[in-house]
């Protein structure tokens, strides 16, 4: 069965997302997404306060990135997200963009290699082990989690291009796609991950969750084009949807014949209504994939 989740984005002012996740909560979506964009909102802030405000709906972070962190302290939030919220909290963790990790001082020379070693030592970590570790980037003289989480924690990886598609398969749980990953794209990421998995020897499952850019209601078509066309994606074919909840389902599930585990609705930066969008999500589209 096909997940389905929708994006809180950062555009929109903090205070907003207690009534967006309450909306997520009551009306059964599967997943709230956030972002940690620079220099909008935290990801790990937002995500313990959405969690906080709800019951049971899962909540993403897509994604942190790892410049910006030392591998500890993304183990230390982690393990407490899940020791607080058990099996509710979805991490991912990225390279970031560059340009934005240029203006804070933290781009690294391998942005490959740094999400490598954190990935290998964030996981470690998380499942309890003690590490001392002197790689490029990462650097841990005998250090272990007090409080590590009491089951695993799945670690996903942001991932875009064919090098860190095949590190996410070799080293993370699962991979987050953007939105600017058609169904074409979906199939060429699965086997590139099914390549690193291969390399690695890794067995059993690994999810990929992707962001579907979605425009519902008045607009709909004119918002996704300019959103489109802001982001140079305009010429990709099958690449957004707009229209009712049927044209949405349908664009969900070819995402999930060409492999997604999890589609994930990303409205539009200027969506108007954001609780009636995660409303349409869950009432409206949700019964159409499940």
């Amino acid at each position: 069965m096909t997940g389905l989740g929708a994006v809180f984005r950062p555009q929109l002012p903090p205070e907003r997302l207690r009534a967006v996740a309450r909306v997520a909560d009551e009306t059964g979506l599967d997943e709230l997404w956030l972002w940690e964009d620079c220099f909008l909102e935290g990801g790990v802030s937002t995500a313990a306060a959405a969690l906080a405000w709800t019951e049971r709906v899962r909540v993403g972070i897509g994604l942190l990135p790892v410049p910006l962190r030392n591998v500890a302290v993304t183990a230390m939030e982690a393990a407490s997200l899940e020791r607080m919220f058990p099996g509710r909290a979805v991490l991912t963790v990225g390279h970031g963009v560059q340009d934005w990790m240029g203006q804070v001082g933290a781009r690294a020379a391998s942005p490959l290699g740094l999400l490598g070693e954190h990935l290998d030592a964030l996981r470690a970590l998380l499942r309890g082990e003690r590490l001392s570790v002197r790689g490029r980037y990462v650097q841990l003289d005998d250090v272990a989690l007090d409080w590590p989480p009491p089951r695993p924690v799945d670690v996903l990886a942001g991932a875009t291009g064919p090098r860190t598609l095949r590190l996410s398969g070799e080293k993370a749980d699962g991979t987050l796609l953007t939105s600017a990953t058609p169904p074409d794209g979906v199939r060429r990421a699965r086997e590139l991950i099914e390549e690193g998995r291969r390399s690695a020897g890794r067995t059993g499952a690994h999810r990929i969750v992707v962001y579907l850019l979605t425009a519902t209601g008045a607009g709909a078509e004119s918002r996704l084009r300019a959103e489109l066309t802001a982001e140079g994606l305009a010429s990709v074919p099958d690449l957004g949807v707009a229209g009712d909840a049927e044209a949405v389902a349908d664009a969900v599930r070819r995402l999930a014949e060409a492999g997604a585990d999890t589609v994930v609705l990303q409205p539009t930066a200027d969506e108007p209504d954001p609780e009636g969008f995660v409303r349409f999500a869950a009432e409206q589209v949700a019964p159409l994939i499940h």
